[in-house]
């Protein structure tokens, strides 16, 4: 479990890095030929280098790890005295499907499926988001949906500002300037990131108001619309650096996290 878990950190900090780079050029003007700041364009970047197919599978095996983890987590009980708590294990559980269906759109991606590349978050979100709005009730559901979710950007941006995140990493292993370093990168990356969930939840909600499945956003469009904004480029690449930062974050996490 602790290699399982620590290659999956690895993982989802090579992805975070690349979708700031993406979502940095974006901001400086350079589309990159319509790159997709989003989990299928960092992808697509990665299939683009050297060795990129077994990167692929590498990055895919990775986020199995992880969400073999949490399911861990979910079923055993996590580290620390309150690990055990059924709000900790419901969490657990509700990441290991976020990471299983994250493992699963990249090791298709590495098996030749395109079909998770560029822009998958944005045609899913809308998909997503029209199928419920068909339902009997669906603008109330999407609309509550889409208020958890700016609920839950809020309560990362804070508790990364708070340095909560200390709490998980063995800070008695790490020298002083790692310290410093992990947690600037928290702070920085964990507010940038719950940032960027508030806001896709907020286009959630503008979507169930408005009973317009197209109004909702995946992670690319709603960092493009960072950019839309007064001085939107140069909030987009605070944004994408923080990003950049929550990516570097995680690989601290896959040195020094307490498993």
């Amino acid at each position: 479990m602790t290699v399982a878990a620590r290659g999956g950190f690895a993982a989802r900090g090579l992805l975070y890095v690349l979708v700031g780079v993406i979502s940095l050029q974006i901001a400086l003007g350079d589309d990159g030929g319509r790159r997709q700041a989003d989990r299928g364009g960092a992808l697509e970047e990665l299939a683009g280098r050297p060795f990129g197919a077994a990167l692929l599978w590498i990055v895919g095996a990775g986020l199995a790890g992880m969400a073999l983890w949490q399911l861990s987590e979910a079923v055993l009980g996590g580290a620390g005295p309150d690990g055990g708590k059924p709000s900790k294990r419901a969490a657990a559980a509700g990441r290991c499907v976020f990471y299983a269906f994250a493992s699963f759109s990249v090791l298709s991606y590495a098996a030749g499926h395109r079909g998770s590349g560029s822009g998958a978050s944005d045609r899913r979100t809308v998909d997503v988001t029209g199928m419920a709005l068909r339902w009997p009730g669906g603008q109330w559901l999407v609309g509550v949906a889409g208020a958890a979710v700016v609920a839950g950007g809020l309560w990362i941006s804070v508790r990364a500002m708070r340095k909560r995140f200390r709490k998980d990493l063995r800070t008695g292993a790490m020298s002083r300037r790692a310290r410093q370093l992990t947690d600037f990168l928290g702070v920085v990356g964990g507010t940038a990131r719950g940032a960027v969930f508030a806001a896709a939840g907020a286009f959630a909600v503008v979507a169930a108001v408005r009973h317009r499945p197209g109004e909702a956003k995946g992670m690319d469009d709603t960092l493009r619309s960072f950019r839309d904004l007064p001085a939107g480029p140069w909030l987009l690449a605070l944004i994408a650096l923080g990003l950049a930062a929550f990516g570097a974050f995680s690989w601290c996490s896959a040195r020094w996290r307490r498993l």
